[in-house]
């Protein structure tokens, strides 16, 4: 009897013990190279305790993580950097803040996007492009911040950019001095 009541505490303690981890699937991401795939588990590294596991032909992450609340924070750390996909599990949201208002407009500067290689770049095209209006685009590989113009919705653009794998917002507008504002001239020179 003492054997048994032992046994079972420690099965019970071993059972407290192992928590099952969550995970989630998010599909339709954009993985055209090894680039993307390191710069995807670079981002879900952000993520304390949560590990990728990627497939590039199926365009699918497998995150693995101890709680949801981790493989959330995976998903926001994959947004940041530029990706996008829908997560099998409907508690893990792959949310894009773009700062696009739903607005016609002639010009949108776009930051943000994981653009690593020639065909991300490729990609960001195919997906501006399909936008009604949309009737020019500068993303090329490697770049921080690309310009679409033409006469288009800009929420539409980055719908566009989400069907394709892809995150992005609004670029941030540097404040710019206001134009009476007196000019700095360094020590030991003269203003001319």
């Amino acid at each position: 009897m003492k054997t048994l009541l032992i046994s079972s505490m420690v099965t019970l303690a071993a059972m407290v013990g192992l928590q099952a981890e969550e995970t989630t699937t998010i599909t339709n991401v954009h993985l055209c190279c090894k680039g993307c795939i390191l710069g995807a588990e670079k981002a879900v590294g952000t993520a304390q305790g949560v590990t990728v596991s990627a497939n590039q032909d199926a365009g699918t992450l497998t995150l693995t993580g101890p709680d949801k609340a981790s493989l959330q924070r995976a998903a926001n750390a994959l947004v940041r950097a530029g990706y996008y996909g829908k997560s099998a599990d409907s508690a893990v949201i792959l949310k894009c803040d773009t700062g696009a208002q739903g607005k016609q407009v002639q010009s949108l500067d776009i930051e943000g996007v994981h653009l690593c290689c020639a065909k991300c770049a490729k990609a960001v095209e195919r997906a501006v492009k399909s936008v009604p209006g949309v009737a020019n685009q500068d993303a090329m590989k490697g770049v921080k911040k690309f310009t679409v113009s033409g006469d288009f919705n800009d929420k539409a653009v980055f719908e566009a950019l989400e069907k394709e794998g892809l995150a992005g917002k609004v670029a941030q507008v540097p404040e710019s001095a206001p134009a009476n504002a007196p000019i700095k001239v360094p020590a030991g020179t003269t203003e001319r």
